[in-house]
């Protein structure tokens, strides 16, 4: 392979035996490049025919520009097919690299895998790892490689605190007051420049630390201290409302909730994509819950028009179900209907754990040039399930009063 450096902190990495692995490291560490490199040597020492290994990023576009370089960089005298339309490299023995984004997980449906790293696992829609990638590992007996820099107490914490107690996987944790990677003074200078927050983050590998940005984390852990998200059951006595964000070739997610001594209480939550409506109405009828309403967002009447030239509220009607559409607010007047409905909803925690956390990963947009948050989200995987969530809310129109202008800094709302 081309010349490369291997640095000591991924030594253990390097020589590891085991089939699943977890690495939390801080920025500038060399995780991705350490993690091409490995791809590409097992890719070359592998005795199995046709071999397919994967890099997986949480958008295509990150793929393309973390590690797209890198790979055909490494490869350059392994290689004997560079497909840059597929960001992929064949080598000299058959096997094959590939580059993937979880924003287009249906691209990996149908193949089989060999080997696959899933970057920046924290910024992933967690499902994708699940219902995607592990059942592409089976009948390979293929391995993993999860990498990436914490985003609070989500999917990616839950799985490194499960693998540290496992014998079956390899666990590594670089912080930068630890690894020597970056100079003392350069972090000093990226301290002075940070919040906390963001600076234990990013160096320090803190899952302690708020998800920068994060639209609903104070309002979230005030439910759980609350004792508002447990263990709160459907109840067959009671009719069950369903809010709806339609992906229009997107995710499609849907929160189901029920009023209990006066309460709306969520027990329920459903997300995919790549489905039509037909798919989610039957889903409706499996789960055999007692409905009173489908709440609909405002673009369900207009958009989304078919060969029959009927609307998705339409056909949602015509199959005999109760539809309303939900209110048409503003973004900012939504989102404050959300966090008045954690103020007072309860959750259950077990049929809503996707659900939840999606609200925990929902965070602002940041304008880099101008070191601030944005007033818009970020619209990726978490995206949906805070839509749903939000037009829950305005549906039930919890609060008459008209929300205040909000401000936003790296802290969060002020």
């Amino acid at each position: 392979m081309s010349e490369y450096q291997p640095r000591p902190q991924f030594e253990g990495f390097r020589e590891r035996d085991k089939r699943w692995s977890v690495i939390v490291a801080h920025r500038r560490a060399g995780k991705t490049v350490a993690c091409i490199r490995d791809l590409l040597t097992r890719a070359l020492a592998t005795k199995k025919v046709h071999a397919r290994y994967a890099y997986l990023a949480p958008f295509y576009s990150q793929a393309k520009q973390t590690a797209w370089d890198y790979l055909k960089l490494y490869a350059r005298d392994l290689a004997v097919k560079v497909t840059e339309s597929e960001l992929s490299v064949e080598l000299y023995n058959g096997s094959r690299v590939r580059l993937y984004g979880a924003d287009n997980p249906d691209a990996l449906r149908g193949i089989y895998l060999d080997g696959c790293v899933l970057d920046e696992f924290a910024d992933m829609r967690p499902q994708v790892w699940g219902e995607i990638v592990r059942p592409l590992l089976a009948d390979r007996k293929g391995w993993a490689v999860f990498i990436g820099t914490p985003r609070g107490k989500n999917a990616f914490y839950e799985l490194y605190e499960q693998a540290k107690g496992d014998s079956d996987w390899f666990t590594l944790m670089l912080r930068a007051s630890e690894t020597g990677l970056i100079e003392a003074d350069e972090l000093a200078d990226a301290r002075k420049s940070m919040t906390e927050a963001q600076y234990e983050q990013e160096f320090e590998c803190s899952f302690e630390a708020a998800i920068v940005g994060s639209v609903y984390a104070k309002d979230l852990q005030k439910a759980r201290q609350a004792g508002r998200i447990g263990r709160y059951p459907h109840q067959p006595e009671k009719l069950t409302h369903v809010s709806f964000d339609i992906g229009y070739g997107d995710s499609t997610a849907m929160w189901f909730w029920q009023t209990v001594n006066a309460e709306p209480r969520f027990f329920d939550y459903y997300e995919s994509s790549g489905e039509p409506i037909m798919h989610y109405l039957a889903l409706l009828k499996r789960k055999d819950y007692a409905y009173d309403t489908l709440w609909l967002p405002h673009d369900a009447e207009a958009n989304g028009k078919f060969a029959t030239g009927k609307s998705i509220a339409e056909i949602v009607r015509e199959n005999g179900w109760k539809v309303r559409i939900a209110p048409n607010l503003s973004l900012e007047e939504g989102i404050n209907q959300g966090r008045l409905l954690l103020a007072r909803a309860v959750i259950h925690e077990p049929g809503c754990k996707a659900g939840l956390e999606a609200l925990s990963a929902y965070r602002w947009d940041y304008n880099q040039r101008l070191d601030e948050l944005k007033a818009i989200p970020v619209h990726d995987w978490a995206s949906h399930g805070a839509d749903s969530w939000r037009y829950a809310a305005v549906s039930m129109r919890v609060g008459d009063t008209k929300p205040k202008a909000i401000k936003y800094d790296l802290r969060g709302y002020v």
